[in-house]
């Protein structure tokens, strides 16, 4: 049974507990240039839906629009006409962060280049530290489903770093 909207905290109450959170997973899956504008759209969207909003597990239910609005935006930016000069500029999903070329700012590299899904996991459970219980509620999927996300994800990031070690 959901709980009567007035047993809600304040939206600012639920916005101050959470926004760090939120920020630091789109950030992991946009990049910081547009993990601001996609932040703002999430509040904005969580705003909207909060009278509808039943209190149960507020991270995970703000993360979920999260999710979706760095999907949109990933759909967008593939829409996005690309410079002339850059031919690839839509390849892939990944975003570039400054100083790359190996450290943190590679690895956030490689893990911008993973599918979505994926990339979502690896990010609540890396850049969040969630437990794959809150990783399930926050994807939509199980937690047996959220673990096996994070582990494609590793397994794949290994693989690319052994071939970028083998031919760098």
């Amino acid at each position: 049974m959901s709980r009567p909207v007035a047993t809600l905290p304040p939206f600012a109450v639920l916005v101050d507990a959470h926004a760090g959170a939120i920020a630091r997973f789109l950030r992991g899956m946009l990049g910081p240039d547009d993990a601001e504008d996609a932040l703002q759209e999430t509040l904005f969207a969580a705003l909207r839906a909060y009278p509808r909003f039943d209190g149960a597990n507020p991270r995970a239910w703000l993360l979920t629009i999260a999710r979706n609005k760095a999907i949109d935006e990933h759909r967008a930016a593939v829409r996005r006409p690309g410079r002339l000069d850059e031919p690839d500029a839509h390849a892939g999903t990944g975003f570039r962060r400054p100083g790359q070329g190996g450290g943190e700012a590679g690895v956030w590299e490689a893990v911008g280049g993973l599918p979505e899904k994926q990339r979502a996991a690896v990010v609540l459970r890396f850049a969040l530290d969630l437990r794959y219980r809150e990783i399930g509620a926050a994807m939509g999927c199980s937690e047996e489903a959220a673990r096996r996300s994070v582990h494609e994800a590793m397994k794949s990031l290994r693989k690319s770093t052994e071939i970028e070690e083998a031919t760098g």
